[in-house]
């Protein structure tokens, strides 16, 4: 297999509408991995209609894209984030809501009202942002606001008059409950039991505030892009109005349909002026259109809202795929039921109907997980001409989940062509292709146990559990071994982590943990077992060479000198890359440069100065001095015994001295390499247990004891040992 360079992007999509839920992917991932197809204007497939801003960006990039789109909330966003309304169209059809009469009563302010609260401070009537519940209570127990009159903000105990009014509006819950699933769901419908179990994540607040701005939209008369903007608004607002968001936010990507035991009641209304925010970014139109209309020739999106099974024989006939892309999805139970939800309230329960399943379904586990993906897998391979390569990434990755995904592929004869994985934090891109039919062989565990030696060994350093699995399951798919015929996927991936456990036994591995789960803490190899130069090293030494040669550099630049030179499981993470810049350079006009005092020259004179000093020191403490290769050995003068030694180093290749020096050594390194070998110690134990036997002293300390008018060694001994490596700031520790 050929391990490709991580394309790295330019920003994770956290923000947007619904940005929660959908795929947390980098911009211009795609469009890079396109520039290398170079075949501009041709057909692209998505078969999954996953993640809309990565179809959005390959159909910018030149191409014509194909997506199967059977989830309607995806669906209508993808048309929205390419040909959305102006932005005035949304300003205008939230007066136009606002205005609506209820009563006597504007609907805005009568909508506001539900939320009214007492400021604490100036005692003004003032619209909470939201209210906090405890999970199972009948009333809120705080509020947060922000007093227009005062300036007072933040969270608040809730009033007497707060609970009153949620109580008073839970009185009459029961019938706009019921409004709310006959919009889903026929009354004898035999799905009514999950779409009442659904809407149960809506307190009575958010859900009549919901109700009765939706009861509203078809009796409003707007033009079509104006209801189109509407629409989105209250699409958000749906979301905005369910009990799954937690306080404080400890699950910013729900999964699961939980009510955390501490939620916010979001102020839904204001949610609803908050969209005109996140609708604001759009970027160029691009022309979509719903199958089987024509697009452009140049460019554009075409959306088949069905399966991809039904889609097979017409794509095959008339549409030429030269390349597949997609965001590989995983399960997410609570956008997929919630989705049939908020189709059937914004289209009417036929929107719900060919997406009904979502709202039955309420476990899915890895096996369905890969249960389904090979199916679409399968159907990919009847409709695709040969050699034809799948460009896929995969989110949040966990070791289930690549190992679902693999294995549907490769039991549908695609074949593993790379696999780029930076850390736990970042999609896995990965490249199949559809390959001919293979006997697929058992799986051997000298394989495996190989494959993990032969990463590790690359490496230089512990892996976490996820690069070592992953290193093992690229091994088992080009055996084609990752599942037998006569297997179901449940047995398959059961048998496929067995025999993880039971490589993983073997005594070359070492695990540091503190728990005894294979998918905890860090793998690596036992100390007497050979292994390359440390990665944090050789990316340290591959940067500060990077910027020897280039004055000023963007950090994506730099980030695209490295990764074609540390390829596919050894990708360096962000946090890595950013620890060697700050201990080297410094960020001018968002450009990167070497410190003055870290150009090659001045460095090197930097480390003679600390030679001398520390000769010098010796000397006047009536020792004998004397070079050995690096090191700078103080020797007793009458017995000629070594007394001290020193290793000194312009860089934090620690790793590399700690293979040279003793446990008397002393490493003296610059004060501006502290942080980084500190951090370099945060994400290698192995490496931390190792420093632990040696002194680590900076330059600055030994230019300080120079100061020092009577110097004897007892003083000098104490000085050196209240000089601790200093933590790492600023840097997430990722791998």
């Amino acid at each position: 297999m050929d391990s490709q360079p991580y394309i790295s992007g330019f920003r994770p999509a956290d923000s947007g509408p619904l940005s929660r839920f959908l795929p947390a992917l980098e911009d211009g991932v795609v469009s890079s991995w396109l520039s290398h197809l170079d075949k501009p204007s041709a057909w692209l497939l998505d078969p999954f209609g996953f993640s809309p801003r990565l179809v959005l960006e390959a159909a910018r990039s030149g191409y014509r894209v194909l997506v199967t789109a059977n989830n309607p909330v995806t669906r209508f966003l993808l048309e929205m984030f390419a040909n959305p309304p102006e932005q005035s169209e949304f300003t205008a059809a939230l007066a136009d809501l606002g205005a609506v009469k209820k009563g006597d009563e504007r609907l805005e302010g009568h909508l506001q009202s539900l939320y009214l609260t007492t400021c604490e401070k100036c005692n003004q009537q003032i619209h909470a942002q939201a209210f906090l519940w405890r999970k199972g209570a009948d009333a809120p127990y705080a509020r947060i606001y922000e007093c227009k009159h005062c300036g007072d903000s933040g969270e608040r105990v809730v009033t007497d008059e707060d609970i009153d009014r949620a109580k008073k509006i839970a009185a009459t819950d029961g019938l706009h409950r019921s409004r709310a699933f006959e919009k889903v769901v026929a009354l004898n419908d035999e799905d009514r039991f999950y779409a009442e179990e659904a809407i149960q994540y809506y307190l009575p607040r958010p859900l009549y505030v919901l109700t009765t701005i939706i009861n509203r939209l078809d009796s409003l008369n707007l033009s079509t892009e104006r209801k189109r903007a509407l629409t989105a608004l209250v699409l958000l607002a749906c979301d905005a109005g369910n009990t799954i968001w937690a306080h404080p936010a400890e699950r910013p990507r729900p999964k699961q349909l939980s009510t955390p035991n501490q939620f916010r009641e979001q102020n839904v209304w204001m949610m609803l002026e908050r969209g005109l925010s996140l609708w604001a970014e759009t970027g160029a139109t691009v022309p979509v259109e719903a199958w089987p209309v024509k697009i452009p020739e140049s460019r554009g999106i075409l959306i088949y809202e069905g399966r991809l099974k039904d889609l097979a024989n017409i794509v095959k006939k008339e549409i030429p795929i030269a390349a597949v892309i997609g965001s590989v999805p995983r399960p997410n139970q609570a956008f997929w039921t919630f989705s049939a939800l908020w189709a059937g309230w914004l289209w009417g329960r036929d929107a719900v109907e060919p997406y009904k399943v979502a709202l039955r379904r309420r476990r899915y586990d890895w096996a369905w997980n890969a249960t389904a993906l090979h199916s679409a897998f399968s159907r990919l391979y009847e409709l695709l001409p040969d050699d034809v390569l799948f460009f896929g990434q995969l989110p949040e990755p966990e070791p289930a989940f690549l190992t679902s995904a693999l294995t549907a592929a490769s039991s549908s004869a695609f074949s593993l062509q790379s696999v780029a994985l930076r850390t736990e934090h970042d999609p896995v891109q990965v490249i199949w292709k559809k390959a001919q039919k293979q006997n697929p062989q058992n799986a051997d565990v000298t394989v495996l146990k190989n494959s993990i030696l032969e990463y590790l060994t690359a490496r230089g350093e512990p892996a976490s559990y996820l690069h070592v699995h992953t290193a093992g399951l690229i091994a088992l798919a080009e055996m084609n071994a990752l599942k037998a015929p006569e297997l179901e996927f449940d047995e398959a991936l059961r048998k496929t982590h067995a025999l993880f456990e039971l490589a993983l036994k073997d005594e070359r591995f070492a695990h540091h943990s503190s728990g005894e789960n294979i998918d905890t803490g860090l793998w690596g190899l036992r100390s007497d077992q050979p292994k390359n130069e440390a990665l944090s090293d050789r990316v340290e030494m591959a940067i500060v060479t990077y910027l020897q040669k280039n004055q000023k550099a963007i950090y994506l630049e730099i980030e695209n000198d490295l990764y074609p030179r540390f390829t596919g499981l050894i990708t360096p993470s962000k946090g890595l890359i950013y620890a060697v810049l700050n201990s080297y350079a410094e960020k001018e006009s968002g450009y990167w440069k070497l410190r003055d005092e870290d150009v090659a020259s001045a460095r090197r004179e930097e480390l003679n100065n600390i030679s001398a000093l520390i000769e010098t020191f010796g000397e006047k403490l009536g020792y004998k001095i004397r070079r050995e290769d690096k090191l700078l050995l103080w020797e007793d003068a009458q017995s000629g015994k070594p007394a001290s030694s020193f290793y000194i180093l312009a860089s934090a290749l620690i790793s590399r001295a700690l293979d040279i020096v003793t446990p008397e050594t002393i490493l003296v390194v610059p004060g501006g390499r502290a942080a980084l070998i500190s951090y370099k110690q945060d994400r290698d134990s192995s490496l931390a247990a190792r420093l632990k036997n040696h002194r680590v002293v900076k330059y600055r300390l030994l230019r300080a004891i120079s100061e020092v008018p009577i110097l004897t060694r007892e003083l000098f001994d104490a000085q050196i040992a209240s000089d601790p490596v200093e933590q790492s700031t600023g840097q997430m520790v990722m791998f």
